[in-house]
């Protein structure tokens, strides 16, 4: 089996600060929470993750979000 390949991740919240996360396809949502929201110091369980119309869930990862290489995600 191949290493699994680093993606930046790039986090836009409502104040307009951008939070860039190394990530592989394989990580949870709820851990790429807690490391974004360790930038800014807040709590990784009261944030919420979004694309669009689209809330992620916390157990599910990247990969089944289809979820790639700089994309940009919404911290809410």
């Amino acid at each position: 089996m191949a290493p699994a390949r680093m993606m930046a991740v790039v986090c836009n919240d409502r104040l307009g600060m951008k939070i860039h996360v190394n990530a592989t396809l394989r990580t949870p949502l709820g851990t790429l929470k807690k490391l974004i929201t360790a930038h800014p110091g807040t709590y990784w369980n009261k944030t919420v993750l979004k694309k669009g119309y689209t809330i992620f869930k916390d157990h599910m990862c990247l990969g089944n979000y289809e979820i790639h290489d700089g994309m940009n995600l919404e911290l809410y």
